[in-house]
């Protein structure tokens, strides 16, 4: 079904009608209800904030967009409360394969979940609209939580200690005032173009194919891709399971193409036959074509607006980090921002969301450049050094983690993090300042679970903490503590959005104290 936009629609929901009072406030408005957007109104809600969210659509879109959602980001989804939803749908997959040709053995294949023994999988693969979907459920659960269907910001205009902003309805427009605005307004960010802000970084010189087909065909629930396959030779393909009996194939194009003749159907359907042969009977689900983009904004917060997501970065879709980047920002941002509404937080926290978010940002682009670089070379040195390593690495063991088909999403480390208590003992292992928890059995759950969304002290034996700060006492020699690398003694700060803040071996309450209160932004107040 198509609205009268032209969008496919999965779910309507329907225009809210504009408020009653032409002027308005709010403590903080999220513009935009993606699932970035949600998520973030989610945490903020469950958090007892009150949150205004503006959506210039009134339904939920269904077509071809994120599909690849990492552990890190189901990790997250576990804390919002939607993690088993997203997994009980989606198709969870851990392996995956590189061909070359038209081989039928992969030159190599890699497993995305190395350390076993955590609740959740490597990977799944679901449709980004049962996200929202899910995500917008968990939001109906909060009375504090003001969705607003069909309201669209038309003007943004910073103030002292606030941002106001003009949306239009289809009833008419209001002002909104906002202590804080969080743009989640995607790549063509309206919030971004009215402050007159843009992008910096690379558009690369290829177009890739989408193709979201609905097949009953059984094939493994994996990763596939394709250097050069007889059925797009030259170039690049690649085969994700959806729910549903819905199949995701990726068919590298080149530059100068017709892009909207390029989706009729007539011209999509052979790369399908080719891929899939002849006998295969499919459906057309949504088709339509990408660029290759790793951008972001200068800086992420400007004063009161803080952008995330797609509307302060954009990477290139293979290797997963643009739904899961965006996931990692509203994680970064939620409890921090919980901490400024709420009084105990001031400038110097949410800053540290701009440094945080521009590390995962800057490392994610990283990752889809060199991906992109290897699968699309622009000279004839760098695709000579494709093909010596997709040569060597059909025999050769060392040459195949340099095969890039896409470097997948993984969570990023803030070794630099203006919050984290830097090492000051010897450590052989586990969790360094500025990286997430790695999860493990905890009794009849798991270790992520116990931490929940605020600030926990794991201790392994006997530990004196300040006052007022949660502790969870590990075992000795339990995964969990081998896995943080605590021994008898040893302590372990983790933030709200599980991330270690420090650790030490035997430290004292005056220790933990201070890394605690530089981990809150330099504030005092422990509740």
């Amino acid at each position: 079904m198509a609205n009268v936009t032209g969008r496919p629609v999965y779910k309507e929901i329907g225009a809210t009608p504009a408020p009653a009072s032409s002027k308005e406030r709010a403590r903080v408005v999220i513009v935009g209800a993606g699932p970035v957007g949600l998520a973030l109104a989610l945490d903020l809600g469950r958090r007892g904030q009150p949150v205004t969210v503006l959506n210039r659509l009134d339904f939920i879109a269904h077509c071809s967009k994120a599909i690849c959602f990492s552990k890190r980001s189901l990790d997250i989804l576990d804390r919002l409360g939607v993690g088993d939803a997203a997994v009980e749908k989606g198709v969870t997959w851990n392996v995956g394969k590189v061909f070359r040709g038209a081989a039928d053995e992969p030159v190599y294949q890699f497993d995305m979940l190395p350390v076993k023994g955590q609740k959740r999988p490597g990977f799944i693969n679901i449709q980004q609209y049962y996200i929202e979907d899910f995500l917008l459920d968990g939001c109906r659960a909060y009375r504090n939580i003001d969705i607003r269907w069909g309201h669209r910001v038309d003007r943004v205009t910073p103030r002292e200690g606030g941002v106001e902003l003009g949306v239009l309805t289809e009833n008419g427009g209001y002002a909104l005032e906002a202590e804080w605005v969080v743009a989640c307004d995607g790549s063509r960010s309206t919030v971004r173009e009215r402050m007159g802000l843009d992008f910096e970084g690379r558009v690369f010189e290829d177009n890739f194919l989408i193709a979201d087909i609905r097949m009953k065909h059984e094939m493994p629930a994996e990763r596939w891709f394709w250097f050069d396959p007889p059925f797009n030779p030259g170039r690049s393909a690649l085969m994700h399971k959806q729910p549903d009996d819905v199949w995701r194939l990726d068919f590298q194009l080149g530059w100068n193409i017709d892009r909207e003749a390029a989706i009729r159907p007539e011209n999509v359907e052979p790369f399908i036959r080719a891929m899939l042969g002849d006998e295969i009977e499919f459906e057309r689900e949504w088709y339509s074509v990408y660029t290759f983009q790793c951008r972001r904004m200068a800086r992420f917060v400007h004063d009161r607006v803080i952008f995330a997501g797609d509307a302060a970065h954009l990477v290139s879709p293979f290797g997963a980090r643009g739904c899961n980047g965006g996931f990692a920002d509203a994680d970064n941002l939620g409890w921090k921002l919980d901490r400024a509404l709420s009084g105990k937080a001031d400038a110097v926290l949410i800053e540290s969301y701009n440094h945080e978010a521009i590390a995962t940002a800057d490392e994610n682009i990283l990752n889809s450049t060199r991906s992109t670089d290897f699968l699309t070379p622009k000279s004839v040195a760098s695709q000579a050094l494709r093909d010596a390593v997709l040569d060597l690495a059909a025999d050769h063991d060392f040459a195949r983690p340099f095969v890039n088909s896409g470097r997948l999403s993984t969570p990023v480390d803030y070794p630099r993090s203006p919050l984290s208590t830097p090492d000051t003992d010897v450590w052989s292992g586990g969790v360094r300042p500025g990286a997430p928890v790695l999860d493990a059995p905890l009794g009849e759950g798991w270790l992520l679970e116990r931490l929940g969304d605020r600030f926990v002290l794991l201790t392994c034996g006997a530990v004196a903490a300040p006052a007022g700060l949660e502790t969870v006492s590990l075992e000795a020699g339990s995964a969990a503590a081998e896995r943080l690398a605590l021994g008898a003694g040893d302590a372990c700060l983790v933030r709200p959005d599980q991330y270690v803040a420090g650790r030490w071996r035997r430290p004292s309450p005056a220790v933990i104290e201070a890394a605690l209160m530089r981990a809150r932004g330099g504030t005092p107040c422990l509740h």
